[in-house]
């Protein structure tokens, strides 16, 4: 027995030559690789709730452009992203007006309802005069928070922490 081993009392194959990988090799490598991408799973969304993204800057003077008002047509609305924060702008009888777009309630995102000429919040029907934010009806404790805007020529700005 020149090229064979006697393991336990059996015979075994050709002894494999240094460097080749063999299964027990093979195996570790798998079981590393295994543990490693069950760690960075687990870590990367811990490391995103840490670290914030960065906010996305904003125009000139800090403005965000909310539309046009052919975009907004009268007695419509809109939801707009100001940031991180919803704002909902409205073309009413009032002008042009924009408030918070997250109901003092329970955090839903409202709406503007052009048949009944309101904003509405679609989760317990509550009601926002949408000229003034003011509670119409429903279970809102609290008017809507308003955002100041600039309306130059045709397009309508919104200017954070102005209101």
């Amino acid at each position: 027995m020149t090229d064979a081993q006697v393991v336990d009392g059996g015979v075994r194959g050709d002894v494999p030559a240094l460097g080749s990988p063999g299964r027990r090799r093979f195996l570790r490598f798998l079981l590393g690789f295994s543990a490693l991408s069950t760690l960075g799973m687990i870590a990367a969304p811990i490391v995103g709730f840490l670290i914030p993204p960065p906010s996305a800057g904003a125009g000139a003077g800090g403005r965000v452009l909310a539309g046009t008002t052919t975009d907004i047509a009268a007695n419509s609305g809109k939801v707009v992203a100001m940031g991180s924060k919803p704002v909902i702008v409205i073309n009413g009888d009032a002008g042009i007006t924009a408030f918070s777009a997250v109901c003092t309630h329970l955090g839903c995102i409202v709406g503007y309802d052009s048949t009944v000429k309101q904003i509405v919040c679609p989760c317990h029907d509550g009601h926002f005069n949408p000229g003034t934010g003011a509670v119409v009806s429903g279970p809102p404790p609290k008017p809507l928070a308003a955002v100041t805007i600039t309306v130059e020529k045709d397009q309508i700005f919104l200017v954070p922490g102005a209101g």
